[in-house]
């Protein structure tokens, strides 16, 4: 007798009573696996939020550290700049209108008779030097009231 005949006791080939049952589709092995997964996955949810919320804080900081990096290279030029006695000739003539003693300086006017200073067309009239606003101040006060 083959094992089918021994399952098939009718022999019709039909389920009958000893027919095996089948399983159903959620077992409680099946339940209790599935709540362990979500628990385990519950408790790693966090974890790995902290961890990419540290990257992402760290590669800020690297790039404020790249960038107070340039700030500190660029004042460190500008030291030295200002360490250099020709630079700071070069500025004073430039700013101050400073002349030294033994060259002869020209100051050029242009006959323009708005005082050598024209409103730029591509912009508001550029500010007098600073020396001239302290002057007129210095005469405004003179003034009698």
């Amino acid at each position: 007798m083959s094992r089918d005949e021994r399952d098939d006791p009718r022999g019709d080939g039909s389920p009958g009573a000893g027919a095996r049952r089948t399983s159903p589709a959620l077992t409680s092995r099946a339940a209790i696996l599935a709540v362990v997964m979500c628990a385990i996955a519950l408790s790693l949810a966090y974890p790995v939020r902290e961890y990419i919320a540290q990257r992402k804080e760290i590669s800020d900081l690297q790039r404020k550290q790249a960038a107070s990096r340039k700030k500190v290279d660029e004042l460190a030029q500008r030291k030295r700049q200002l360490g250099d006695k020709s630079y700071i000739e070069r500025e004073a003539t430039r700013r101050l209108h400073y002349c030294r003693p033994d060259v002869t300086c020209y100051i050029v006017l242009d006959g323009g008779g708005d005082d050598g200073r024209k409103a730029r067309s591509d912009g508001p009239a550029s500010r007098p030097p600073w020396y001239e606003t302290l002057w007129r101040s210095v005469e405004t006060a003179d003034r009698p009231r």
